[in-house]
């Protein structure tokens, strides 16, 4: 039997033939719930959600005593409106947590208010709120032929409303949300802090490639709506946009150069604004300013539980991996924003596993986004 996902992932293609590999290794050993768990994961990064509510469920009913699939059954179901049979998955979810760790999250708020508080956050960071009416930025690059393809794109939203499930799974630049990973994103981030506060993982909270800082602002919201004191969110940016590639170091950069789009670079003082807005700038959140190879080195973080990196080039990706990675505590989590989106960002990041013998099992997040979780010691 072989794992799909596990070891060097340079082989899995798209996501059909992941899904497809996920279902083989699933019917070669259909007593394995964790691997019913990632074929729901991959067909959840399609948006083939009655297929992945299947798959979720049969992982629950294997590993009946495991919060994971239970949680990721009752998100699937909400997508597809059945509320009550969400609510008591979300509710079995919940018993199996307290049941395997003892884990409380006092002293923040009753778990129905957190989840709402999470949730409104959620939804007001990706604009969702508003039906992501704000719309989305586009650039007028790349020529006559491109500007008038934008124009046209430009009019069309005039007469058409942007459709929010664009927004949703994180497929466009907002003009004002101050994200552009969208919710399923969103979600994962939550799963790993509150797994790194379950398990007592030691260590502070890391995004690298900000923007707007949408992501470090929910995950400052996340310590806040669980009342964790002793924890700091590291906002590592160049806050001036994309370096221009080094094609003679780095040649995999060469046709992504990002350097020229204005809306990308947005500086340190509105990020700071916006952690303002929601109340969040406070002692636990700290600020990396410059390129990534200059930054990261010296920045005074001991030890990290959760990294999330969203440096959508091969240089930036492995400066964030070679400078973070060690101080990653076993049993944390990479986030790599743009794996499946990034055809650099998927070579440095097969690169960097190869040269560490890194072999912990990458996790399909969607169509763009992955995880794996450092080995326990």
């Amino acid at each position: 039997m072989t794992d799909p996902i596990a070891g060097d992932p340079a082989g899995m293609g798209t996501l059909e033939e992941a899904v497809s590999a996920c279902r083989r290794a699933a019917e070669e050993a259909p007593l394995v719930g964790r691997l019913h768990h990632r074929l729901g994961e991959a067909l959840s990064s399609l948006e083939r959600w009655e297929e992945a509510a299947a798959a979720f469920r049969r992982a629950a009913e294997l590993e009946p005593d495991v919060p994971a699939p239970h949680r990721r059954l009752g998100e699937v179901l909400s997508r597809l409106g059945r509320w009550e049979e969400a609510a008591a998955a979300f509710q079995r979810a919940l018993s199996r947590d307290r049941a395997a760790t003892g884990w409380d999250p006092a002293p923040g708020p009753p778990a129905d208010l957190r989840d709402l508080y999470l949730d409104l956050m959620k939804q007001c960071l990706t604009f969702m709120l508003w039906n992501a009416k704000d719309g989305s930025l586009l650039e007028m690059r790349g020529g006559p032929v491109y500007a008038l393809a934008i124009g046209v794109k430009r009019l069309l939203r005039l007469v058409r409303p942007l459709d929010p499930a664009m927004r949703a799974g994180g497929h466009d630049w907002p003009a004002l949300a101050h994200t552009m990973v969208g919710t399923r994103r969103l979600d994962n981030v939550r799963d790993c802090i509150e797994d790194v506060l379950r398990n007592r993982v030691p260590g502070d909270l890391i995004e690298a490639g900000v923007w707007r800082g949408g992501v470090t602002i929910f995950m400052r919201a996340v310590l806040r709506a669980h009342g964790v004191r002793d924890r700091t969110v590291w906002v590592a940016d160049s806050f001036a946009g994309l370096p221009r590639p080094d094609r003679a170091r780095y040649p995999e950069d060469h046709h992504y150069d990002l350097s020229g789009f204005k809306s990308l670079a947005v500086p340190v003082d509105e990020v700071r604004a916006n952690f303002a807005r929601y109340g969040l700038l406070d002692g636990q959140v700290a600020f990396v300013e410059g390129w990534f190879r200059d930054s990261l080195p010296a920045a005074p973080i001991e030890r990290l539980a959760v990294m999330r990196l969203d440096a959508d080039l091969y240089e930036s990706t492995m400066d964030a991996l070679t400078n973070l990675y060690p101080r990653l505590s076993p049993g944390g989590y990479v986030i790599v924003d743009d794996y499946w989106n990034s055809p650099p960002c998927h070579r440095a990041v097969n690169d960097y596993r190869r040269q560490h013998g890194i072999e912990e099992p990458i996790v399909i997040v969607d169509w763009s986004g992955v995880t794996w979780q450092k080995k326990k010691a």
